[in-house]
């Protein structure tokens, strides 16, 4: 049973799925078990800012998380 407890949390990632379209995707990492939910605005990035099925990251995050995810991206930092 999740945690309603507020918990925060560095990790690297890798990006499971992005949904351009919708601005949001999911991270995955040891720390975040089922999936890590980010938003565009949350890409440490200039221009426009979307990321890739597969792309590495470095992930801060917080739980409890949004919609049916666990963990919320507070950063994401993409990896060249």
């Amino acid at each position: 049973m999740p945690s309603s407890e507020h918990r925060t949390g560095e990790t690297d990632a890798l990006v499971r799925e992005w949904r351009s379209e919708e601005g949001w995707g999911v991270l995955d990492s040891a720390e975040t078990p089922g999936g890590c939910w980010a938003h565009f605005s949350n890409i440490a990035a200039p221009g426009y800012r979307e990321l890739n099925a597969g792309q590495r990251v470095r992930l801060e995050w917080e739980s409890p998380g949004q919609d049916r995810y666990d963990f919320r991206a507070i950063r994401v930092v993409p990896r060249q």
